[in-house]
């Protein structure tokens, strides 16, 4: 998936001037999954070398660690998405049964699952988003602080009393109000 994204971004820098865009400025987005997918072209990027390097990846309750299958049990009357629901998108992402996820995988890509990533310097500018009732939460919190260790310019927003997709859930809710207002302000930093 990650190299699907990256065809595109190399597609788009490769069509810039015809495309009437600043290729020093294009970034990935994405939420849930996809906001996998946008983290895991961030290191596929930077590790191919990719110029001008993405300008920032802006990532909504990203889905980022394969290994996030034990659940909390302070969460499920909360969830939107429950870690039986990780585990089995995780089983079809790397094609392992149930079993083989229970166990552990050792040998997973950081370009499938990013927060297997060991060297996190030098990757683009971040922002991540996402709600304290969400499964994703301490997951992107600790990639998050890796980022920020790593020297990364690191925006992270945990939303009180969100699950995962609350927006669509409380599109009126005053976190959902607050949360577009970071957003956009993240799409205009660059």
């Amino acid at each position: 998936m990650a190299e699907d994204c990256f065809a595109g971004v190399t597609w788009l820098r490769d069509h810039a001037t015809e495309l009437n865009v600043d290729p020093a400025r294009i970034a990935v987005m994405g939420d849930s999954g996809g906001g996998c997918v946008a983290a895991a072209t961030a290191i596929l990027a930077r590790d191919r070398k990719f110029t001008p390097p993405l300008a920032k990846q802006i990532l909504i309750y990203p889905m980022l660690d394969d290994r996030n299958i034990k659940p909390d049990e302070n969460l499920p009357p909360f969830l939107a998405w429950s870690h039986e629901d990780n585990l089995t998108a995780w089983s079809a992402v790397l094609g392992k049964s149930m079993d083989e996820m229970k166990a552990g995988i050792a040998d997973v890509s950081p370009y499938t699952a990013p927060a297997r990533v060991t060297d996190a310097t030098n990757l683009p500018p971040m922002y991540i988003d996402v709600g304290n009732l969400d499964i994703f939460r301490d997951e992107n919190i600790e990639y998050a602080r890796r980022l920020s260790v790593a020297n990364v310019t690191t925006e992270l927003h945990v939303r009180a009393g969100c699950p995962h997709g609350w927006e669509g859930f409380a599109p009126k809710a005053k976190a959902t109000a607050q949360a577009m207002v970071d957003r956009i302000k993240a799409l205009q930093s660059f």
